[in-house]
């Protein structure tokens, strides 16, 4: 076990987190089961009951890209600090309104937004600050254990959730909720986060957001990833966005039922993430995926059929089994596929795709169980997911074992004699290459490659083109919007980028090096023509750094 996926909590600084974020988990789905309960005491619509999940989730699918920039601009410690707090005097506001009797379904639904809202901003820094707890080797472990953690809140947090609200009500729930935050942000205040200066500064809220995106764009392997995500969301998340209703109509139970089949679900989530390590040994990505696919469509199937509440709980942890798995599967595949200085980013927006696809899902289930009946609308999303697996003919995930960490050395600063600034822009880059016509398909080829490495970390306006008089000469042409972002560029590509452009310039033949040129472009009213015109632009210019590395 301790070889395998418990290897991480050997670490102090994981474990001692692990465990405290347990604690907050469990509060969660305790606060989960005491909204929902609520919610079904006050309307008898499933609409505004399966409303309560999206509450939860939305804030994830809204705010989570621009908490991923947050969580990678500043120390993740704070930020998850920060949002522990928004979490914290939400549940407690919300424990207050309930005990005098102020509580309204649009109230409930209101501060579990908000609660979603400090999930929002915990998740990403949390996750991107993953991969400094811990060495890349047990990198999946930890996803999983992670995983695992939110699935044990979720096996025995809705058991004592029932239980709770069955007898104090829906404000003990509330106030179990706040007090549960209390040993996270205590694990937090004890963590001595490593923090590595950088040379450089950090970048603005919203160039941070873009460059976030923009990786993802020019990421092929992410944007399969992300799509089979939002997919699982939509198709799998009726039984999330319906279980109170499963427990009241097809089961016809109470506050406790609904507890014990949401800590069903729980269960087959935690078997399911304890299997990540045997499952990915097994099966290809692709493979895996669509047995967990398949697998959760044969659980909502079997529950939309029973009537029984041991059959019903036995279905539930067949498909809790499958989703934390493929959620897992999925998470893993991005933690490596990103680097370090895009992590949150990334992560968030992963977060933003599975909480969106929750949030979507569970609004269309919950139309649907009002307009078909609950049965109906869970064998229609049964179907949903046993047809899913054919969107890995054309989404088809690839197989990735191992991170591809940063480039170990940074690139030098390229010599400069022009006076600039650190937001003078844009800059111009010209890569000049001499090729053998003979192999002049093949470099072309795979400048494809090197343009996707270029755009996704900082470069806008690539192109290439061929001397029509010597066509031996190639031009690499791109642009980046400052010299700051352009420093950059240059030092974000990962060892596989900087493999490939080193591949690029060994296409490059004759006595001479590959010729590079840096250039200011300099639009139509940027030049000063007066010596008395103020400079808009007062930056001082950056220092040049000495390593020994050179490149574009």
């Amino acid at each position: 076990m301790l070889n395998g996926i418990g290897a991480p909590l050997r670490i102090a600084v994981f474990r001692r987190i692990w465990l405290a974020s347990l604690s907050s988990n469990l509060g969660l789905m305790i606060h989960g089961v005491g909204a929902a309960w609520a919610m079904t005491q006050m309307t008898s619509s499933a609409d505004m009951v399966a409303l309560v999940q999206t509450a939860l989730m939305a804030p994830v699918m809204l705010l989570s890209v621009t908490a991923g920039a947050i969580a990678d601009m500043f120390d993740r410690r704070l930020v998850g600090l920060c949002a522990l707090t928004i979490g914290l005097s939400s549940a407690s506001t919300l424990s207050i309104l309930t005990h005098f009797g102020l509580l309204t379904p649009n109230l409930i639904l209101a501060f579990t937004f908000l609660i979603g809202s400090g999930m929002a901003l915990f998740g990403p820094s949390w996750q991107a600050s993953v991969s400094e707890q811990v060495p890349t080797e047990t990198l999946p472990a930890a996803v999983a254990l992670n995983g695992i953690s939110y699935n044990m809140a979720r096996s025995f947090g809705p058991a004592l959730g029932g239980v709770i609200v069955a007898t104090a009500g829906a404000v003990a729930a509330f106030i179990c909720n706040a007090f549960l935050y209390v040993p996270l942000i205590v694990a937090l205040l004890l963590w001595r986060r490593k923090v590595e200066p950088s040379r450089l500064p950090p970048e603005r809220l919203s160039r941070a957001i873009i460059s976030g995106v923009r990786y993802v764009v020019h990421s092929p392997a992410l944007r399969v990833v992300l799509w089979r995500t939002l997919a699982t969301g939509i198709g799998g998340t009726s039984l999330l966005g319906l279980m109170a209703l499963i427990a009241r109509d097809l089961l016809g139970g109470g506050a406790q039922t609904f507890g014990i089949i949401l800590g069903a679900f729980g269960m087959g989530a935690v078997v399911g993430a304890l299997n990540v390590g045997t499952v990915r040994k097994l099966f290809s990505s692709e493979g895996a995926i669509r047995a967990c696919l398949l697998t959760m469509g044969l659980g909502i199937g079997a529950v939309s059929l029973s009537r029984s509440p041991v059959l019903t709980a036995a279905a539930l942890v067949i498909a809790g089994a499958g989703w934390t798995l493929s959620i897992t599967l999925f998470n893993v595949h991005i933690q490596l596929a990103a680097p370090r200085w895009v992590a949150g980013r990334a992560l968030a927006i992963f977060q933003a795709a599975i909480s969106g696809g929750v949030a979507i899902g569970s609004w269309l289930w919950g139309r649907a169980a009002d307009a078909i009946g609950t049965d109906h609308a869970l064998m229609l999303s049964a179907a949903v997911m046993l047809a899913s697996p054919v969107l890995g003919l054309w989404l088809r995930l690839p197989d990735r074992e191992g991170r591809d960490e940063g480039a170990l050395d940074p690139l030098a600063d390229p010599e400069v004699h022009l006076p600039i600034t650190s937001r003078s822009g844009p800059i111009v880059i010209e890569i000049e290459y001499r090729v053998d016509p003979e192999r002049a398909r093949a470099f072309y080829t795979l400048l494809q490659d090197v343009q996707l490495s270029r755009q996704r970390n900082g470069a806008y306006g690539w192109s290439v083109a061929r001397d029509l008089a010597n066509p031996e000469i190639w031009i690499e042409r791109y642009h980046c919007p400052t010299w700051t972002d352009y420093l950059r560029q240059r030092n974000r590509p990962t060892q596989s980028e900087r493999a490939l452009h080193r591949q690029a310039i060994d296409f490059h033949m004759g006595p001479e090096p590959i010729r590079i040129r840096r250039m200011l472009e300099r639009p139509f009213g940027s030049v000063r023509w007066k010596d008395d015109t103020p400079d808009r632009t007062p930056d001082t210019v950056l220092p040049v750094q000495t390593t020994v590395t050179s490149g574009t």
